[in-house]
């Protein structure tokens, strides 16, 4: 798994988990941690309590949604709340030993850290997550289980670059319609009318908007890195049948 230097605490462990180290196999080899991918549901379930395991955390003590690329945010405050799925794009909590994680292939994870309250946020950032702001919205819902904003740290995790995103001319309309100067995360394709569009930045530039001065950014991209990444960006352009998800995710384990 990867982490961010950024999360650097004795109370929070954390990591954006690749393809690798896992039981699937074909196109879902191997670590994929994706229940509503067509894998074998017993490959996935191995999948994600390894990367619990590797999270320093029992393997059920990790919460996931029914992501649908809103803005809406889920408050934890008991682990035995979420006995179902609730349809949402981010989680915060403030229970301790509980894993939030975000699935994706090509989409932006994102995890939130107040070490200082013990407040930990994750959150699944497509466009349209960005373009409503999620991120804003996991921060809020943070503060209100008691973090502070500026003690509030982010890291944007692996997903699609400029370099492998093109948009249609649909783009970059309706985020010139929320800011003006949006059309600096675009520029041309080699396909007329067509743009390329720096998704991580503007998910990354959205998130110190909010007022949090310390944000980290990976630089990996999901759909170039095949070796390291599951893709749905790739999968469409090859015309293969399904695509893994990789997991990131966030837990406060305690204080020594």
């Amino acid at each position: 798994m990867l982490t961010s230097s950024i999360f650097e605490s004795d109370n929070i462990s954390h990591g954006f988990f690749t393809r690798k180290g896992g039981v699937s196999h074909g196109i879902y080899s191997s670590l994929n941690c994706g229940p509503g991918s067509k894998d074998r549901a017993e490959d996935v379930f191995e999948n994600r309590a390894r990367a619990m395991r590797d999270l320093g955390v029992g393997p059920d003590m990790l919460r996931t949604i029914h992501q649908v690329h809103s803005a809406d945010v889920v408050v934890i405050q008991d682990e035995l709340e979420m006995p179902e799925k609730p349809k949402a794009d981010a989680m915060v909590t403030n229970v301790p030993g509980l894993a939030l994680g975000i699935l994706t292939a090509d989409c932006v994870p994102i995890l939130f850290a107040d070490t200082e309250h013990q407040v930990i946020g994750a959150a699944h950032s497509g466009w349209k997550g960005a373009l409503s702001n999620i991120g804003k919205n996991t921060v809020e819902a943070m503060i209100q289980l008691g973090a502070a904003k500026s003690d509030i740290k982010a890291a944007v995790g692996p997903a699609i670059t400029q370099a492998s995103y093109e948009v249609g001319p649909e783009f970059p309309a309706p985020f010139l319609a929320v800011d003006s100067q949006a059309a600096r995360y675009f520029t041309p394709s080699v396909n007329a009318g067509h743009h390329m569009f720096n998704l991580k930045e503007y998910v990354r530039d959205r998130l110190l908007e909010t007022g949090i001065d310390r944000v980290d950014m990976l630089e990996n991209d999901t759909c170039a890195e095949e070796d390291l990444f599951y893709s749905y960006r790739r999968m469409t352009k090859r015309g293969e049948a399904d695509y893994g998800r990789q997991l990131s995710a966030i837990a406060l384990i305690g204080n020594e």
